[in-house]
């Protein structure tokens, strides 16, 4: 491959295809079952539709555990982003932001709790990803910072129905701590690196994607969507990416961000995977 650069893009093309498509596993799984009980599950089935999914989502965490695709601490924090969110859907479907059309047996105040399942799956992403790429950083914000913004933001969700929204200022808030940051990972045989922020803004995509899917199969539907089905908002793209800050921030409290040890020559230089981390000061 050595003679051949460009077949040695292709092959780490590919093979980084591979590896985010191995750290979606559970989102991906997901997603599938939100479409497949779609177009399949009998709507006359003794097991309401969201209560298959909420007990296929449960087998599928535990199934993570069982096989060691995720670790007991990072179950934790995955579970820790599923009250967050579960919280967050009782407020807004009761303020009327969205709602969940079906009925069901596991529900509390009308959210079937599948739907902490969603974002768990951003945790057991970011999890994985930070495992199969061996994260490193560079100028990675002290995680007690992070921890205020995310507070910030969790706040924000249900203030801004009563008092001005502080979404823009969070925006920058957000811009402010990760201007710096670079994330270096290893593919193949390099350490790569990419700005931190760029690579939140790429998942965020991916979550409005799936968010897509989401109300697409009537899963949960906006108010716009009652009637007939439509793209959801770009504006959702802003509170997807604030979200991922507060799932982001659950990660690293436990995955511990370290920084590199020495300045990279170039974007594109090799490095010593051995090479001592240092953890970022909290």
């Amino acid at each position: 491959m050595s003679r051949r650069p460009a077949t040695a893009a292709i092959y780490e093309f590919l093979r980084f295809g591979m590896k985010q498509a191995w750290a979606c596993l559970f989102g991906a799984l997901m997603l599938s079952l939100l479409l497949g009980t779609y177009f399949f599950y009998p709507h006359d089935a003794a097991l309401a539709r969201y209560d298959f999914l909420f007990l296929a989502a449960l087998f599928l965490q535990v199934s993570l555990l069982g096989f060691g695709l995720e670790t007991i601490e990072e179950a934790k924090v995955i579970a820790a982003y599923h009250v967050v969110g579960t919280v967050m859907e009782i407020f807004k479907t009761s303020a009327g932001s969205w709602i969940y059309p079906e009925e069901s047996f596991f529900r509390i105040a009308g959210v079937p709790l599948f739907s902490g399942f969603m974002y768990s799956c951003i945790g057991s992403y970011l999890c994985r990803a930070w495992t199969l790429f061996h994260f490193e950083f560079r100028a990675h914000p002290p995680i007690a910072w992070l921890a205020a913004l995310s507070v910030a933001i969790y706040a924000n969700f249900f203030a801004h129905h009563y008092l001005p929204d502080a979404r823009s200022v969070l925006f920058i808030a957000a811009g402010v701590l990760f201007a710096r940051t670079r994330v270096y990972f290893v593919n193949w045989q390099t350490y790569r690196w990419m700005p931190l922020l760029l690579g939140l803004l790429l998942v965020t995509a991916f979550i409005w994607i799936a968010e897509n899917v989401g109300t697409f199969t009537r899963t949960w539907l906006y108010p716009n969507q009652r009637s007939v089905w439509s793209l959801v908002s770009a504006g959702k793209f802003g509170s997807w990416f604030l979200l991922l800050i507060i799932s982001y921030t659950l990660v690293a409290l436990i995955k511990r961000p370290v920084e590199r040890a020495t300045p990279a020559q170039s974007p594109d230089a090799d490095a010593d995977p051995l090479e001592a981390p240092r953890v970022v000061n909290a």
